[in-house]
């Protein structure tokens, strides 16, 4: 028999990447059972509800994006480097296959407004996102007011790559960035 852990990230992995493909709204929970090969009595012992599932989606994500962020950035020695490492992990992961947005941005935009939950994670997300970049300024001992900008630049740069496709909306970013912490 599966241990609970392994039954809940086989859950998470099928919700995950229905979710992310699909968006939220479009996946029922009969959809997580059939990809995830459990049923939909177990699937509901979980997670009692959709928003929960979606929930700890959010939340496990949150959590490998991040620590991918972290890890690649950290192998870059120079303060300054590591700012600009950022846009270039972005423009990775833009690159990658089934890239779709930002899954903050497009789960808030689905749910955000309906449900406090996906709210408070999409905010929990995007703040801890911020406070890393404001580490990265102050280790490069440049001014905290470079920081909005420069989470602003990342930030739009997500949404137009989730929109319009392709690397481009990294690289300009990037290229933005540099600006900013050359001026």
């Amino acid at each position: 028999m599966d241990s609970a852990d392994a039954v809940r990230d086989r859950a998470l992995d099928a919700a995950g990447e229905l979710f992310y493909a699909r968006g939220v709204q479009a996946v029922g929970m009969d959809a997580v059972r059939a990809a995830s090969g459990l049923s939909l009595k177990r699937l509901y012992q979980l997670f009692p509800s959709k928003e929960g599932l979606v929930e700890a989606y959010l939340d496990r994500r949150d959590a490998h994006w991040r620590g991918r962020l972290a890890a690649y950035v950290e192998r870059h020695e120079d303060p300054r480097a590591r700012i600009l490492a950022v846009y270039d992990w972005l423009e990775r992961w833009f690159a990658e296959d089934g890239f779709r947005g930002c899954a903050w941005i497009n789960a808030y935009g689905e749910l955000g407004a309906a449900s406090p939950g996906v709210a408070e994670r999409v905010r929990a997300h995007k703040a801890a996102f911020r406070d890393h970049l404001a580490v990265l300024v102050a280790d490069a001992g440049r001014p905290p007011a470079l920081v909005w900008p420069l989470f602003l630049l990342a930030e739009g740069a997500m949404v137009t790559a989730g929109i319009e496709g392709g690397t481009a909306p990294a690289a300009r970013a990037r290229d933005a960035a540099r600006s900013l912490l050359d001026g």
